[in-house]
């Protein structure tokens, strides 16, 4: 997938930082099953015996990518200086959209399957971030406790974004902003009739639509 570049002396952090970020890049680009060691090893550099000696095969590699990958989007979830909670929502989503352009097989990969063990280590981690999301949007709220009905509805809201990020990709029939600014709204129509079920959501839709 490239030629070699010269290899340098680096730390074993900065090597194995190095690995994984040429891993992601193929990824990204590649379906998982279509990456190979020596295509991680070419494209960062290094030898087919470096990867496997910091890895131990493609599987832990993989696993290693996608949990960097999956540290790298709660990081850009985080609020960043709006006061309304639903704006902070609105400005998460175009992040979280960003990455999934920016990774885009391996945001597809981490969703629709990937390696056989899935249901293992790789389902953990997509079990993580969703609930890093969920905990994430439940401090946006202040709500340190949720109770089902609000718990059901953040998760249901999750899983749509993620469906709406593989549709998004497979199609790009949609302006992304429109798309986003659709989800929020999904968002505010969930709370509301979560709001019929629950008298502590109600006054979670004052919040009002991110402007």
């Amino acid at each position: 997938m490239g030629t070699r570049p010269a290899r340098r002396r680096l730390s074993v952090d900065r090597r194995r930082e190095e690995l994984i970020t040429a891993a992601l890049e193929l990824f990204s680009r590649h379906e998982a099953e279509d990456v190979s060691i020596d295509d991680v090893a070419t494209a960062a550099g290094a030898s087919r015996a470096l990867v496997y000696h910091y890895f131990g095969g493609k599987q832990e590699l993989y696993a290693a990518s996608l949990r960097s990958a999956a540290e790298e989007l709660e990081a850009r979830l985080r609020p960043e200086g709006a006061e309304r909670p639903l704006e902070r929502l609105s400005q998460g989503l175009s992040r979280y959209f960003d990455f999934v352009e920016e990774h885009a097989a391996g945001f597809a990969a981490l969703l629709k399957g990937g390696p056989a063990n899935r249901a293992g280590e790789v389902g953990e981690i997509v079990e993580s971030v969703r609930r890093r999301l969920l905990r994430l949007i439940t401090d946006e709220m202040r709500v340190a406790d949720p109770g089902p009905v609000l718990r059901i509805t953040l998760r249901s809201w999750i899983a749509s974004v993620e469906t709406a990020g593989l549709d998004w990709l497979e199609h790009r029939d949609m302006e992304r902003a429109e798309l986003e600014r659709m989800l929020v709204d999904h968002m505010v129509a969930l709370l509301e009739v979560a709001g019929r079920h629950d008298h502590r959501v109600r006054e979670l839709i004052e919040m009002g639509p991110a402007s």
